[in-house]
């Protein structure tokens, strides 16, 4: 599979690098690891990214969130996993602590978190607001993503509100039956 790449020249050299193997992930996670990934700066000490990778960062987010691709390019699943192959952390977050998991999970993209935690994203993170992917996908009544989130092991008591509590807030007493009996 090639892997696209975005007309972006700091996320080209930072993949290509990544793939070279002479730049790690570690690396890269170290010399950005005081950045924040969103232009609206909450704390004044924060290092902002450079435009071209903060640009690159916000592709990546749409990516998940929306799962679309033009005509003839790899899938959304597939370039994000390429993405994360090549070094990026399945775990990155943005402003508000979303992961690309989560906004694939809130977006109805049962192909995206599937391969997400494929590659070692965590089913379970949580976002800024407490809330959890198998929440969201609960929520927003995503079954595919729902069966997802649980073939990858993510945990119904994980968050505030539980996805169990999520369940039985929107009505859907089945599945949160199914949850609780997956505790016992």
């Amino acid at each position: 599979m090639r892997l696209h790449i975005p007309a972006c020249p700091v996320a080209s050299v930072i993949i290509e690098n990544m793939t070279e193997k002479s730049i790690s992930a570690e690396e890269l996670e170290q010399r950005y690891s005081d950045a924040t990934v969103s232009n609206a700066l909450t704390d004044e000490d924060a290092q902002e990214l450079p435009p071209e990778l903060q640009d690159f960062v916000d592709k990546l987010f749409e990516l998940a969130r929306t799962g679309t691709v033009p005509p003839g390019e790899p899938s959304a699943a597939d370039q994000l996993a390429g993405y994360v192959t090549a070094g990026l952390s399945p775990n990155l977050t943005n402003h508000e602590g979303n992961t690309l998991l989560m906004l694939a999970a809130y977006n109805g993209h049962a192909d995206i978190v599937t391969a997400l935690a494929q590659h070692g994203a965590d089913v379970d993170r949580l976002n800024d607001r407490g809330q959890s992917p198998l929440a969201g996908a609960i929520f927003k009544q995503e079954t595919a993503v729902i069966e997802a989130l649980l073939a990858a092991g993510a945990d119904p008591l994980a968050g505030h509100p539980t996805a169990i509590d999520c369940a039985t807030m929107f009505g859907q007493t089945e599945l949160a039956d199914r949850l609780n009996l997956m505790l016992n």
